[in-house]
């Protein structure tokens, strides 16, 4: 209802008063304008990229927003670098942009930062006590022809693994599913819409009008659950607002980062809104790869394997080993290791916790578990602390599926709790980053995404969007490291022979183009020992980068990303469903000059369009004046390390 009163004009209330703030580099303008409500629009090189937003806080019951009354404006600008803990893109991030901070009578202001590639705003609230939040408004419209690359939950509850969908912006009704963040709108260039600093509130959805636009919707905030399984709850009633809290505050960052295809894939905006790192202690937090038994059925088995595999001693110590051997810093036990889902405590029978610990010390390797988000909250006082005393590394949580404000709290005191007692996190069942990986680093990753784990519903003309939306904003547990791969008409698999969709230079790809702080290695020790080239190449690839350089960026069809880590770079390429092939050309011009390099690739074989499994290894020397020549198969890849030549 508020968004509709806002919608539709009023008598004229006063003179409508016109602000603008430019971006450092003067190429994106923003204008504000205070009349009958708070508009803004937005355009970038001379060329309109947002026509209107419309924005308003419901507060309580006062709206602010509705016949905004300037007091007074404050203007800043900002040069600076931020240096992220886990440095999943770059490791130094520009900050530069120019602020735009008005005060309005009735207690409450909007914050209007102005960058380069985008644009962000959030309200603050100067108000005595706590006040109800019955609706933030979010109005946008774009210009005719912008196309909409959506992700369409059935609901608020969602796991956040929908396929992407793709349409006119026109065609994206009231009455059609809406759509979670992140979502990238089209028309020329592009605009990636998403949120930072979510704390306290729940998470934006958007839904479409019909007409050119969407507006935000939110979970309401639920009061009274019941049981619903070992692993969720049901929502038995919901508040009519969607956040009650405190009176003064700030409020999550709205944000459009813009650009081309390219510019949207190395963008940092969530990072550069988040808050700051809250730790005083950062070293123990160790972002890495992970050997990881769920995806592959926890089946090792050849010539070396003469005991029962499962959940047991036996295989998770070969996980360790197999771990140790490849310098991989910790391996996942998953769904099994524990007696039951409803008990941290307490191994199965086949599991002796203290000596796989011993054991992990012994080689190396750090010990991440599995639990439910319901388990850890039914026992958050002391959980933390006991899997800590025992010397587990990290938590793997999973099933939240949910972002009203009780679920987005839920977060922040797992990240706070967990950092008190040294445990690293990966948030599973989750939903996108919103910067808190930035505020509590020993948050590593997020899912849900559609990965591997879908099997065959994860392909690649899906997947190649992952640079552009959901990877865009912050890290993502997808869970690649498939070494039995699949054209998708001959697909076929089940644990514990999972397969993927894709070639194997696909694979190898995706542990340099996706990006996260622990990265999965989710097949079979057995396989990666039988594909030893494979293997060596993957786990060398760093999680953390120090630079990343998008080379090409075809929507949907093709992506190709450098990155710098010291003085190595890491090049890779992932391409869609065609008819045989793509060729491309890639100029290696970002190497310092003067220098040969050792170049050691991946790249698929000719008949990988047919046989999936067909790849071919290849060294070779290079310098900064060398253009390779690159032919990726349908649903295939290419994958390099370059190197300083002995």
């Amino acid at each position: 209802m508020l968004a509709a009163l806002l919608a539709v004009p009023s008598a004229t209330w006063g003179k409508a008063k016109t602000y603008r703030v430019t971006s450092p580099g003067n190429n994106v303008e923003l204008t504000v304008t205070a009349g009958d409500s708070l508009t803004y629009s937005v355009k970038r090189d001379g060329r309109t990229a947002v026509e209107n937003v419309t924005i308003a806080l419901d507060a309580g019951g006062k709206v602010l927003g509705r016949k905004p009354a300037v007091r007074k404006t404050r203007r800043r600008s900002v040069n600076e670098t931020i240096r992220p803990v886990v440095p999943v893109k770059r490791s130094e991030i520009p900050n530069r942009y120019n602020e735009l901070a008005m005060d309005f009578k009735d207690g409450y202001g909007v914050e209007f930062r102005v960058f380069d590639n985008g644009v962000a705003h959030r309200f603050v609230t100067s108000m005595p006590d706590s006040v109800e939040i019955m609706d933030e408004v979010y109005n946008v419209t774009l210009p005719v022809g912008t196309s909409a690359h959506l992700q369409q939950p059935g609901g608020f509850k969602t796991s956040c693994e929908e396929p992407y969908s793709h349409k006119p912006l026109a065609q994206w009704n009231e009455a059609d599913r809406m759509s979670e963040l992140p979502v990238l709108m089209e028309n020329g260039d592009f605009i990636l819409f998403s949120e930072s600093d979510l704390e306290d509130y729940p998470g934006m959805f958007l839904k479409g009008t019909g007409s050119n636009g969407f507006r935000a919707v939110y979970p309401h905030a639920p009061l009274r659950f019941g049981p619903d399984g070992d692993r969720s709850v049901k929502i038995l009633e919901e508040a009519p607002y969607i956040a009650r809290t405190a009176g003064s505050r700030t409020y999550p960052w709205r944000l459009m980062a813009m650009g081309t295809a390219a510019e949207i894939a190395e963008q940092t905006l969530v990072a550069q809104l988040a808050q700051p790192c809250a730790l005083t202690e950062t070293e123990w937090i160790k972002p890495g790869t992970a050997s990881w038994e769920w995806w592959n059925g926890a089946v090792p088995y050849g010539d070396d394997v003469d005991f029962e595999s499962g959940f047991n001693m036996n295989t998770y110590k070969y996980f360790i080993d197999f771990a140790s051997r490849y310098g991989i810093p910790y391996i996942v036990m998953d769904e099994g290791w524990a007696k039951t889902t409803l008990d941290p405590y307490t191994p199965n029978p086949e599991v002796n916790l203290d000596e796989i610990m011993r054991y992990g010390n012994e080689k190396g390797v750090g010990v991440f578990v599995w639990l439910t988000w319901l388990t850890v909250e039914n026992n958050f006082e002391d959980v933390f602390r006991h899997l800590a005393d025992k010397g587990v590394k990290g938590l793997k949580i999973d099933f939240m599926d949910r972002s009203d404000q009780w679920m987005v709290n839920y977060y922040e005191r797992v990240a706070r709790e967990a950092a008190k007692n040294h445990i690293l996190v990966d948030l599973h069942g989750a939903y996108k980053p919103t910067g808190l990986e930035m505020k509590y680093p020993n948050v590593l990753s997020f899912e849900g995404v559609r990965g591997m784990e879908q099997m065959g519903g994860c392909v690649p003309d899906n997947s190649l969007w992952f640079p552009l939306m959901r990877n865009a904003v912050g890290p993502m547990d997808y869970t690649p490291g498939a070494m039995i791969s699949m054209q998708p008409e001959v697909y076929g698999s089940r644990r514990p022979n999972s397969a993927s969709i894709g070639t194997r230079a696909y694979q190898m790809a995706l542990f340099v183009i996706f990006e996260t702080g622990l990265q999965m290695l989710a097949d079979n020790p057995t396989l990666y020992y039988r594909n030893h080239d494979c293997t060596e190449f993957i786990t060398g690839v760093p999680v953390t980068t120090d630079e990343t350089r998008a080379l090409l960026v075809d929507p949907g069809k093709s992506v190709i990303i450098a990155k710098r880590k010291g003085d190595k770079w890491y090049v890779a390429g992932m391409n869609g469903n065609c008819d045989k092939s793509r060729d491309f050309k890639v100029a290696l011009d970002f190497l310092p000059s003067g220098r040969k390099y050792r170049m050691t690739s991946f790249e698929d074989g000719p008949n990988a369009f047919q046989q999936a499994m067909d790849y071919r290894r290849h060294e070779s020397t290079v310098d900064s004046n060398t253009v390779l020549d690159l032919r990726m198969a349908r649903n295939g890849g290419w994958a390099a390390v370059i190197e300083a030549a002995e």
